[in-house]
């Protein structure tokens, strides 16, 4: 596969996956079919539109190419109706929300690094754009339906996309083929965050201060 094939292999998968995850959440809100629609689409496209308005790439990537709201969407709608197989199992959907939106921020973080060494930013910039674009999107999805968003909470999240992200701008700083660099780093970040989930990783919280 050339490098123009494997990022849109990527890009496809991350905003099918966060999309899923959108679903999935809108199915345990008990949410209607379109809501689940709307919920896939904001999860799914919002990272790269924060991160193509940051970088200045207007206009935003899916509004030239319509076929992302269209993944997106079909993702929000298989994630709802595809959470009706364990109805009433909420670990089962807890679980299957969590390990979609896993594989979205693996991907995004590093489309979003990506997207900005393409820009002639800063590698750091690079890293945060990466960052952005992993975990806007669930962080909006999160809000819309009133949960704490996981970005915040005290799980190995936005660290692991920051992992991924960091891991893809050092190999393609050291010449690694872009083509390898960038599944590599994503199957990284996603490993993190995969065990982060299994092992109940998380980083310290403060705790109660009085």
């Amino acid at each position: 596969m050339t490098v123009a094939q494997v990022f849109t292999a990527l890009d496809f998968a991350g905003i099918f996956l966060f999309a899923l995850s959108g679903g999935i959440i809108a199915a345990r809100k008990q949410l209607d079919p379109f809501g689940a629609a709307v919920i896939g689409a904001v999860t799914g496209m919002g990272g790269g539109t924060l991160r193509d308005m940051i970088l200045g790439d207007l206009p935003v990537y899916w509004v030239a190419a319509p076929q992302y709201l269209v993944i997106a969407l079909i993702g929000g709608v298989a994630g709802y109706y595809g959470s009706e197989l364990v109805r009433g199992e909420e670990g089962a959907r807890r679980r299957a929300l969590i390990w979609a939106d896993a594989g979205g921020l693996g991907v995004f973080c590093v489309l979003g690094a990506q997207a900005g060494l393409a820009a002639g930013v800063h590698w750091s910039i690079a890293l945060v754009t990466g960052v952005m674009s992993a975990a806007f999107g669930g962080l909006v999805r999160d809000i819309i339906v009133n949960d704490v968003p996981l970005v915040l909470r005290a799980d190995v999240y936005a660290l692991a996309a920051l992992f991924g992200a960091s891991v893809y701008v050092a190999s393609v700083m050291l010449g690694a083929p872009e083509s390898w660099a960038a599944p590599g780093a994503a199957l990284a970040a996603f490993a993190l965050r995969g065990c982060a989930i299994v092992w109940k990783w998380s980083l310290p919280p403060i705790g109660r201060v009085d």
